[in-house]
């Protein structure tokens, strides 16, 4: 009976060996399976934010350029040259030349009515467009017959491919030229080069038009699977400069792995363009598998050497468990932050745009102004113009730097605000478009106006004004905006209330949501970026339903 018993015992040791060894292996099966799903999931998860990021920067860059046509379309130099009305070539050469250089705009030039250069940034240079002849182009063309057109093509000059923005000088009975800017993206491109897998920009017709490998550039993409418009070769030489236009296949992952990469693509707004990420998990997914399987391995150890070490051991391994959960807690939170800073600097960085675009194009307007006055020589005047601008680009500079602070978390006391700086500081900002649109606003009595509350000035102003624009855009003409404060021993509410259309229910539940948004042109970061703030300062940016607009209540620490 005693050899049986033992027998037996080694019988059932080696069953049970086996079934563990199943068990185990079945176990390191399912580990793969998950961490390559949760691999796969968090490389997509991230190509999406990095998409919409990178495409609200490009739509950033677009808006920008579209203003600069726009302006010098009226512009009373260009209609003096246009008309023959004794203006010089010359003055607008430099101030074409002067303005591209400030807005990096590759050249900006003017046209007659039959499409002959006139004037142009690159006026002193051997590639200068003066006298050149653009009436064939599409986007003189089309800005001549609509008003305004784009088109994407190489430089008949320089060969370098571009972006064209093109308005018309004149209405439309009575034409009588156009202004076009030419945008280049080789920097863009190549920020893409170094922080992407791979990045490429197609139009309406699925051509590769920006790319982070050139040699993808003017490449026919699949276009979802979509009918291809027929081509016009001789449209595409001149435009592309190859009369027919290769397919472009998607490229694989890392050589010899079966996993394909991750596209993700996000529309470009207004123009019809669609930004085209391209993620390869394959580094991910390699780190997570030997990660995985190395966790498995070491809990399979661990518990073969606990059942055979006995109770002691057992305490002594969950000591070890201990100090191993305590190090990888340290180790997520310290992530979790990093990821945490990472995502806010991408909300401030798509956002700094629209925070300072009313600042900058009132600085255009000063200085444009302040120009000619000293020509008409009231050097007076003109200074008051250029104090505007000194103190608008001071404001400028504030809100950014505060950005770029609340991006770091860096640590920063507040101090105690008069509620009536914020407010007319804001206003300042948004006077013009508020009063463009015949707005009314009803500001807070004198002595509300006056309560004092604990928080930082910019951040403060920078909430109010993304409040207020939103307002303004939401009422129709001649709609009114109220501004009213509320004030308690411990919190002070500042309210914001329009008679618009509202905030829809589809969104009401996820309006702080970063890249949610209910407008057409919007990438939805403001009002997540201005909860951050508030909440940053103690505070807290809410939204309340109410029966007619929308009312948005930023509630700050009191003095």
């Amino acid at each position: 009976m005693g050899v049986q018993g033992r027998l037996g015992r080694w019988y059932l040791a080696a069953v049970g060996l086996v079934a563990l060894g199943l068990l185990a292996a079945l176990a390191m099966l399912v580990l793969d399976r998950v961490v390559r799903v949760s691999a796969l999931a968090e490389t997509r998860a991230e190509a999406t934010s990095q998409a919409s990021i990178m495409a609200a920067g490009l739509e950033s860059e677009l808006n920008k350029f579209s203003l600069v046509p726009r302006v010098l379309a009226v512009d009373p130099e260009v209609a003096e040259l246009l008309g023959g009305q004794g203006g010089e070539s010359a003055v607008l050469n430099r101030r074409l030349a002067a303005l591209a250089g400030q807005t990096k705009a590759s050249a900006i030039y003017l046209m007659d009515a039959r499409g002959t250069t006139l004037a142009a940034s690159n006026w002193d240079r051997a590639e200068s467009f003066i006298g050149s002849n653009y009436g064939f182009r599409d986007y003189f063309r089309g800005a001549f017959k609509d008003g305004t057109a784009s088109e994407f093509a190489l430089g008949t000059v320089s060969r370098r491919p571009g972006l064209y923005l093109a308005e018309r000088v004149g209405p439309a009975s009575a034409p009588r030229g156009v202004v076009a800017v030419k945008v280049e993206f080789d920097s863009l491109e190549a920020k893409w080069r170094d922080a992407e897998d791979g990045v490429f920009v197609t139009d309406a017709d699925g051509i590769v038009l920006l790319a982070s490998d050139p040699a993808w550039r003017f490449r026919a993409a699949d276009n979802h699977g979509s009918r291809k418009p027929a081509r016009n070769p001789a449209r595409d030489a001149m435009r592309f400069g190859l009369a027919e236009l290769k397919p472009f296949v998607l490229p694989g992952g890392t050589a010899g792995s079966p996993v394909r990469m991750i596209e993700k693509i996000q529309p470009i707004a207004p123009t019809g363009w669609e930004l085209h990420l391209l993620a390869d998990p394959e580094p991910r997914l390699s780190v997570a598998l030997a990660n995985g399987r190395l966790a498995g391995v070491i809990v399979l150890a661990l518990l073969g050497v606990a059942g055979a070490g006995g109770y002691l051991w057992w305490r002594q391994r969950q000591a070890r468990s201990a100090a191993e959960i305590a190090a990888q807690t340290a180790t997520l939170r310290e992530q979790l932050q990093q990821a945490n800073r990472l995502a806010a600097l991408g909300q401030v960085t798509a956002g700094l745009g629209h925070e300072i675009r009313q600042p900058l194009a009132a600085m255009r307007v000063y200085a444009e102004n302040g120009e000619r006055l000293l020509a008409a020589d009231r050097p007076a005047e003109a200074a008051v113009n250029f104090d505007k601008i000194a103190k608008l680009a001071g404001r400028i500079g504030e809100i950014t730097a505060e950005q770029l602070h609340f991006s770091r978390r860096s640590a920063g006391e507040p101090r105690d605000i008069r509620l009536a700086e914020v407010i007319d500081g804001s206003l300042l900002l948004l006077r013009d478009q508020i009063r463009n649109k015949g707005l009314t606003l009803q500001r807070p009595a004198a002595d509300l106006a006056a309560t004092t509350v604990r928080a930082r000035h910019v951040q403060l102003e920078q909430v109010l004004v993304n409040l207020l624009q939103n307002a303004a855009q939401a009422c129709e003409p001649g709609g009114q905006i109220v501004l009213a404060i509320t004030a308690s021993p411990q919190t002070t509410c500042l309210s914001v209330t329009d008679d618009g259309p509202g905030v829809s229910a589809e969104v009401r539940d996820t309006l702080f949501q970063p890249f949610v948004t209910a407008k057409s042109d919007g990438i939805g970061l403001g009002l997540a970026i201005a909860r951050d703030i508030m909440r940053q300062l103690g505070g807290d940016l809410v939204h309340k339903h109410t029966a007619v607009g929308a009312c948005f209540i930023m509630e700050i620490p009191a003095a």
